[in-house]
Order: C-alpha cells, then sequence, then structure tokens
C-alpha cells in the first residue's frame, strides 16, 4: 500500500489522480469521511455527543460546525478520530477488496491528510510526501477553500509538523503546479516503488500488492 501525505494545498489530490491514471486505485479519506457522516447511526451519535447545532439545515452533519468543535478542543478530536476511523478503514478496505476482484491493481493508494496522525503511515510499505512551498499552499487554499493564511496556520496546528512527516516518509514530490512535470515525477517515482518491492512480501495488513 502507497500512502500520500502533505501539507494542506500540496497538491496530493493532483499525485493521486495521476496515480490512477496510472492504474491505481485510490482511496481519499475525505472523501470517505463524508459517506460516513451521512450514515444514520454516525449522526446520531455526533448529535447525542455535541447537540443538534452539528446538523444543518438539510438534516445532516454540518461538517463546519464539526470542525469547529474539535479544533477548539483536542479531547472532542481525539474522540472523533478514534470513532470514524476505523469505520472509515473498513470502507476502505472493501473499495480495494471489489477493486481486486474485478481485475490486476498496479498499486493500492491511500490519501489521507492525517496519513502520520491516524498511524496509516505504519500499515504503508511506502509514503510519498507531496511538497510544495508555504506560499503557494496559502494561494491554492484561498482559492478553493477561501481560507485566509490564520485558518490555514489553525488547521495545521493540529497536525504533525511539515517537516517531521517530510522526514518519515519514503519519497518526496514537490508541486509547484507544473502538471506535466508533475505527472513526470509521480511515473519516476511509482516505477522506483514497484521495483523496489517486485518479488518482495508486503505487510501482513496491507492489500494485495504495493
Amino acid at each position: 500500500m502507497i500512502g500520500i501525505a502533505g501539507g494542506i494545498g500540496s497538491g496530493k489530490s493532483e499525485v493521486s489522480r495521476a496515480l490512477a491514471d496510472f492504474g491505481c486505485v485510490v482511496t481519499h479519506s475525505d472523501e470517505d469521511v463524508r459517506e460516513v457522516l451521512r450514515r444514520q447511526d454516525v449522526r446520531d451519535t455526533l448529535v447525542k455527543w455535541w447537540g443538534p447545532a452539528v446538523l444543518g439545515s438539510d438534516g445532516e452533519i454540518d461538517r463546519a460546525a464539526v470542525a469547529k468543535i474539535v479544533f477548539a478542543n483536542e479531547d472532542s478530536r481525539h474522540r472523533l478520530e478514534a470513532f470514524v476511523h476505523p469505520i472509515v478503514d473498513e470502507q476502505r478496505k472493501k473499495v480495494w477488496t471489489e477493486a481486486a476482484r474485478k481485475g490486476p491493481v498496479t498499486a493500492f493508494v491511500v490519501d489521507a491528510p492525517l496519513l502520520f496522525e491516524a498511524g496509516l503511515d505504519l500499515k504503508c510499505d511506502a509514503v510519498i510526501f507531496v511538497d510544495a512551498d508555504e506560499a503557494t499552499r496559502r494561494e491554492r487554499v484561498k482559492a478553493r477553500r477561501g481560507w485566509d493564511a490564520e485558518e490555514l496556520k489553525r488547521r495545521e496546528k493540529n497536525q504533525w509538523p511539515l517537516e517531521t512527516k517530510r522526514e518519515r516518509s519514503d519519497y518526496v514530490i514537490v508541486n509547484q503546479g507544473n502538471v506535466a512535470e508533475l505527472r513526470r515525477r509521480v511515473r519516476l517515482t511509482l516505477d522506483e516503488i514497484l521495483t523496489t518491492f517486485a518479488g518482495r512480501a508486503f505487510r501482513e495488513d496491507s492489500p494485495p500488492g504495493p
């Protein structure tokens, strides 16, 4: 299994798209969490914990309201993660199992903003860190999410330092916005990973393939 890590706005999704084009099966933890939060049992649990204020006008979980709670209280964040992460993990495994049944898969990839924080790196055979300078990341999150620099800092304050993630990763891919160059680097990195693990055993808790 290959893990994708990096700072907010570094371009992890672009790297994931390239890996998917190269035959990998990619799951995105952000999307998986959104799906999990739509479940009735999960919704009921969060309302029990924090009241109806976590619901939007449509009756669904308001992710912004939940984020406000968990980013302001570390215990609440750990509580949510301990509840949601195992559900997401099971959902991810189902996707990979179904993909493996349908035919050959180049590799299984997980794109998770909290890859290290959730301990997912320990299940990975290789971790790719997607790097971009802070100015570039600020511009991206402002354009795509409407966040200012302070909001970016507030979000990243609750994550591991980027330098620590970079050091803990096996490969680093710099993404400064040139898509063609980025895809070339992704292809080279993927080939190197596949070559490294050719004929070798993978972690027992990993799906088939790197």
